[in-house]
């Protein structure tokens, strides 16, 4: 009876397009983050994505405005200092409420840095970004980036 049941329920889904799950919704919002926002630079994106109260918790960007607005100046100055700016998603684990994406950002520094001069190097770095999630909206964001790789890498330090 069991096997009947989940036979006919996988056919229902199948015939009448079952919602995604909150967790797949999750997916699909930070997929479409860093694949619009980051790595295209699509800016209004943002408005779609991030709650109105969105806050930023990353540490080298202490207090940022709340929401959008508080992000689109983020963004637009690491692509504008990185123009291939690239992320790649090794690995997203989503719940109903939170998501933790491990990336890898890749680019070139062309542009200043905040305060750093174009080294012309590359960089490969690795992130952790915790997103919660509320309503399909992104309310919260945690970043660890392995700044220190980062700054050899563009010859900041030793």
């Amino acid at each position: 009876m069991r096997q009947i049941l989940i036979l006919v329920t996988g056919v229902l889904c199948a015939s009448y397009s079952c919602p995604p799950t909150p967790a797949a919704q999750n997916k699909q919002i930070v997929q479409r983050y860093f694949a619009e926002v980051w790595n295209s630079g699509k800016l209004e994106v943002l408005d779609e994505l991030l709650d109105p109260q969105y806050i930023n918790h990353t540490p080298s960007t202490p207090n940022p405005p709340p929401g959008p607005a508080g992000l689109k100046p983020i963004v637009a100055a690491i692509r504008k200092a990185f123009p291939d700016l690239h992320y790649e998603i090794q690995d997203l684990i989503v719940n109903d409420s939170m998501a933790v994406a491990r990336v890898i950002m890749t680019g070139t520094q062309r542009g200043d840095l905040f305060g750093q001069p174009p080294t012309g190097k590359k960089i490969t770095v690795n992130q952790i970004n915790i997103e919660k999630i509320h309503h399909g909206k992104i309310v919260e964001h945690w970043r660890v980036t392995d700044e220190l790789t980062l700054m050899k890498q563009l010859g900041v330090v030793q």
